[in-house]
């Protein structure tokens, strides 16, 4: 596996971690009482973004170390995902 793929990997992994998080946990203005004018009611509250992208990076990282090691070590291949998904890739 090359760097650039290691990377890709990773941002990969992230998108998907980041778009979890996004909908966990979000008090919206309905929840609270308090709806600012001009926006509705299930608008969010208080999204906590810097929090949601630090923690989205740590997860990603600790998803993305065991599956680069399990693709460097071999013990995944292409041959494998072939054999998994019954068709070729």
């Amino acid at each position: 596996m090359s760097i650039f793929s290691a990377v890709v990997v990773f941002a990969m992994v992230w998108a998907m971690v980041m778009l979890i998080l996004l909908q966990t946990g979000v008090r919206t203005q309905g929840d609270t009482g308090s709806r600012v004018e001009g926006t509705h009611a299930s608008a969010p509250e208080f999204v906590g973004l810097k929090r949601r992208l630090w923690r989205a990076t740590w997860i990603a990282f600790l998803i993305w170390a065991p599956l680069v090691w399990l693709i460097v070590s071999g013990l995944i291949g292409i041959d494998d995902i072939r054999w998994i998904t019954g068709r070729s890739v």
